[in-house]
């Protein structure tokens, strides 16, 4: 439902991030999103972590509630502001150290509970507040700006998020503004867990010839695999559905729609068979390429408030009376255990 409010109410203080940081150009695209959308500030809960990335949320809705966590602890934060108040739209902002190294277990229960959160994941493939040491998502053969080869495999956060049957997993670029913006949109909109890992080029540490998430060689080596329309539920109806089989449909839980127009026909691309998705990720690493888009969608899978059975009033708003078991409830519990 559109609200009175412009633009300028979804941005956040000015970014204190090195200036062409990809971090900026993501938090541009939040704004973005979210202003398009009509998503209400105060009804956003943002949750961070440690890291260049975790400094984001201070960058965007202003108005909305924030929670600044320990290194790696962003996910059970979120998870438990999801809990708390199923009414709040949970943005999780990670990076690749956050995520990918000492957060990776909470990465992957989060991922296994499917808790109802958007987890951003701005990956630039090195430590930027320690002065750029490699990340767990750094490619072999990558190197520093001081000269240290990269000899460990990379952790592909996309390709996990899809084995571990995530159902919305998206890869863009921060230089990449209309795709990125589409993939918010639809994370957005998405019940239960959405993964979108972002390649956000360090300028400082990680943007030089040696290095494999430079600008220049991100542009040269990414693959879009398709062009990206999501139409909102509220104006689907003003909208003509595009015909033509190379058009890919698929309903959003709240009646939306993505349409995805294909442009790498030769990858057997389908982005609800998570099979074909990681054959065509694999195919794609083989020849040094990054396949970015809608990796994996699929609405089926129950969200963790489902699987909780919450009751739709907020669990933070209950009285005790309502959130307490009775005497009569807990000694029913006990005897199922004599």
């Amino acid at each position: 439902m559109p609200i009175e409010l412009t633009m300028d109410d979804y941005k956040g203080a000015e970014s204190t991030l090195c200036a062409g940081c990809g971090h900026n150009s993501i938090t541009t695209q939040i704004i973005k999103a979210s202003f398009e959308l009509g998503i209400q500030p105060h009804l956003v809960a943002k949750i961070s972590g440690i890291g260049c990335s975790s400094r984001a949320p201070a960058f965007f809705l202003n108005k909305a509630h924030g929670f600044n966590g320990a290194h790696g602890r962003m996910p059970p934060v979120a998870t438990g502001a999801a809990l708390a108040n199923s009414h709040l739209r949970i943005i999780g902002i990670s990076g690749d150290g956050d995520t990918a190294s000492i957060g990776m277990n909470h990465f992957i229960h989060t991922l296994r509970r499917n808790t109802d959160m958007v987890y951003i994941i701005e990956d630039n493939g090195v430590y930027s507040l320690t002065k750029g040491q490699f990340s767990a998502t750094a490619d072999i053969g990558s190197t520093l700006h001081n000269g240290d080869v990269n000899e460990w495999m990379p952790i592909d956060c996309c390709g996990l998020a899809i084995e571990m049957n995530c159902g919305c997993v998206g890869r863009s670029f921060s230089g990449d503004a209309k795709q990125l913006c589409a993939l918010l949109k639809i994370a957005f909109r998405h019940k239960g867990v959405s993964v979108i890992v972002v390649i956000s080029p360090c300028v400082t540490f990680n943007n030089h010839d040696g290095s494999t998430k430079s600008y220049k060689r991100v542009k040269n080596v990414i693959r879009p695999l398709h062009d990206i329309n999501f139409i909102d539920a509220a104006c689907l109806a003003d909208t003509a559905k595009i015909a033509g089989d190379k058009i890919c449909e698929i309903d959003l839980n709240d009646g939306s729609m993505i349409q995805l127009k294909n442009l790498e026909y030769d990858y057997n691309y389908d982005p609800t068979d998570r099979h074909k998705v990681l054959s065509a990720m694999n195919r794609a690493r083989g020849e040094n390429l990054i396949l970015t888009g809608l990796l994996h969608y699929n609405k089926n899978r129950q969200s963790l408030r489902e699987q909780c059975h919450l009751v739709d009033k907020p669990l933070a708003t209950l009285s005790a009376d309502r959130a307490r078991p009775s005497k009569k409830a807990l000694e029913e519990i006990i005897a199922m255990f004599a």
